[in-house]
């Protein structure tokens, strides 16, 4: 079994064949997808909760497929980096009613992004703050989002900074989605309880270096993600990923360290329900 670590499934992208595709996933051999909760604004974030809710203890019901079975599907809620602005009481209050909720498992996707810019670095900084503090009180892993510059460290120095003083004593640890630093910034998420996660970008001609990188990384260490509907791996760049597609990624990650699929997948469904402390048993419900 294979677990999709993060896939925006209340995207609009999905909204004509939301089943069907849930349905390709676990055909596929997706037993798990965790549906990000961040929706279009800051308000939103109740989106993947709401999917899970939809999907979850059900099978299909389409014409084409009926009674096929669907993965199982965990949430989380946050605050993009982008959507910082919008963060005020009521924010940060369903923030923290929608992480005392079963199905939501973790804090985001949060953290910074200087590469776009899409909010001021200070009003991102103290809405991750702000966020990190809500999830420590929850008991919730985190799913951080960093972006720097192009040929920059900036936002990983800012980001390693704020997590070094108000993430590590918690223990929690989290995710780092959709990784695309240097051993360097592994080496640092790893010291701080993290596992990393690569989506389709792993498999593109020009992203050897992440490949190193990926090749040092104990197994672990590792999870895989579509980051769908966007990040749709080589094979299939340009057209709507969706979590179907981690299979691709996964047998990449595989190739790297020189091990079978079945082994990359055990490693990372293990790897997942480590950190969110969750019973083997997600995937057969």
């Amino acid at each position: 079994m294979l677990i999709d670590s993060h896939a925006h499934l209340d995207s609009l992208r999905y909204a004509d064949d939301r089943e069907a595709m849930l349905s390709r996933a676990y055909g596929a051999g997706v037993g798990a997808v965790l549906a990000i909760g961040i929706g279009e604004q800051a308000m939103g974030m109740d989106g993947a909760l709401a999917v899970c809710r939809e999907f979850n203890g059900r099978t299909a019901e389409s014409k084409d497929q009926p009674g096929a079975r669907l993965p199982r599907l965990f949430a989380s809620a946050g605050v993009y980096p982008h959507n910082t602005p919008e963060i005020d009481d009521a924010v940060l209050a369903k923030l923290d009613s929608l992480l005392a909720e079963p199905e939501v498992i973790g804090c985001g996707e949060i953290g910074l992004d200087y590469y776009h810019e899409g909010a001021a670095r200070a009003v991102q900084l103290a809405g991750l703050r702000s966020q990190l503090e809500i999830a420590a009180a929850r008991k919730r892993p985190i799913l951080i989002h960093c972006r720097p510059k192009d040929g920059m460290t900036d936002a990983w120095d800012d980001l390693f900074g704020i997590l070094e003083v108000d993430w590590r004593a918690t223990g929690l640890g989290g995710i780092m989605h959709c990784f695309g630093g240097e051993w360097e910034q592994a080496k640092q998420a790893l010291d701080l309880g993290f596992l990393i996660s690569f989506a389709g970008n792993l498999t593109y001609p020009k992203a050897q270096p992440l490949r190193d990188v990926a090749a040092q990384l104990p197994l672990d260490s590792l999870l895989v993600e579509t980051d769908a509907p966007w990040l749709a791996p080589a094979t299939q760049r340009g057209k709507r990923n969706e979590p179907a597609w981690v299979v691709q990624t996964a047998r990449n990650l595989a190739e790297i360290h020189k091990i079978s699929e079945e082994e990359i997948a055990s490693a990372t469904t293990k790897n997942f329900l480590r950190l969110f402390r969750l019973g083997p048993d997600v995937g057969n419900w």
